[in-house]
């Protein structure tokens, strides 16, 4: 059973970049927008999972309240689907006026001091088509990881895909993505990391709109051992089909304290930053998966 589901999975996948990006732009958003309705009035387990999410997100937030935010969460979720699917099919020019970022300077003047740099951001909007302005608007190749996925083949499609955008991307287990990234920002390169969810033991715990929360500690650890700039970002849409986003200040290496303290203080100033965003632009975050430690715990007992 394990394994049809395995090759369902991505034979969807393959249909959705085989069938979409041929489709009319206003047919596509208009098959996003009902699959993400239809998705929705299921009330399935990650609906009710990014309603619960974002019942910590939003202050005092009443059922109707969060039912609305969760059916805005599920539009812009598919719409994230629908341009990366269309993505490859994308002109240069389209996808550097698909984009329009505040505060850039931050990340090229970064980029000029040779030091490396370090893009961090939460699963917010389309991290992917925030990469594709990277390497085609400002001309920079850039390199991230990627979580390894269920079947293998479906997990080569997607490397595939970001490939095929101009990203290097490095499997998250099973290689050595920690030194390669190391020595790519040593060289000056840049780095992008999507880093507000880490379940593993080596996540750093942070307090995140209140209550705790593990993160990953890499893009802290990076910015320690080679010197590299760590800049959060965060993205979002509005009602055009541009997609808005920050390249946010500099999160500094704290000058006292070892590594695990520093570690520490730096990824809870990058939660810090997400949830600033995230509170700013609820509905584009796409969490549809337990983060909070009270959640994993309860699913634990």
């Amino acid at each position: 059973m394990s394994g049809f589901k395995d090759r369902l999975s991505d034979g969807l996948y393959g249909l959705g970049w085989a069938t979409v990006k041929k489709l009319p732009e206003p047919v596509a958003r208009g098959l996003g927008r009902r699959i993400a309705d239809s998705v929705w009035k299921r009330r399935g387990k990650s609906v009710l999972r990014l309603e619960s999410n974002l019942a910590r997100v939003v202050p005092d937030p009443t059922p109707e309240r969060l039912q609305e935010l969760s059916r805005a969460g599920m539009r812009s979720y598919m719409r994230y689907w629908m341009e990366s699917f269309r993505l490859p099919t994308w002109s240069k020019e389209r996808a550097a006026n698909s984009f329009d970022p505040k505060d850039v300077h931050h990340l090229t003047e970064g980029l000029a001091t040779g030091r490396g740099v370090v893009l961090a951001l939460p699963h917010m909007a389309n991290w992917d088509l925030a990469g594709v302005w990277v390497t085609r608007a400002l001309g920079v190749p850039f390199t991230t990881v990627a979580e390894r996925l269920k079947p293998e083949t479906l997990f080569d499609r997607f490397v595939a895909y970001r490939e095929s955008l101009g990203m290097e991307v490095l499997p998250h287990t099973g290689g050595s993505a920690f030194g390669t990234l190391a020595r790519r920002l040593r060289a000056g390169g840049l780095v992008c990391l999507v880093a507000d969810r880490d379940l593993s033991a080596s996540g750093v715990e942070v307090s995140f709109f209140g209550e705790r929360a593990r993160m990953p500690a890499g893009p802290a650890i990076l910015a320690q051992q080679t010197g590299a700039l760590l800049l959060p970002v965060t993205l979002w849409y509005d009602d055009t089909d541009v997609m808005r986003g920050r390249v946010h200040a500099p999160i500094e290496v704290p000058e006292s304290g070892n590594r695990t303290e520093k570690t520490s203080l730096m990824t809870q100033a990058l939660a810090d930053v997400f949830a600033e965003g995230i509170a700013d632009h609820p509905e584009d975050w796409h969490m549809l998966q337990r983060l909070w430690l009270a959640d994993l715990e309860e699913r634990t007992a």
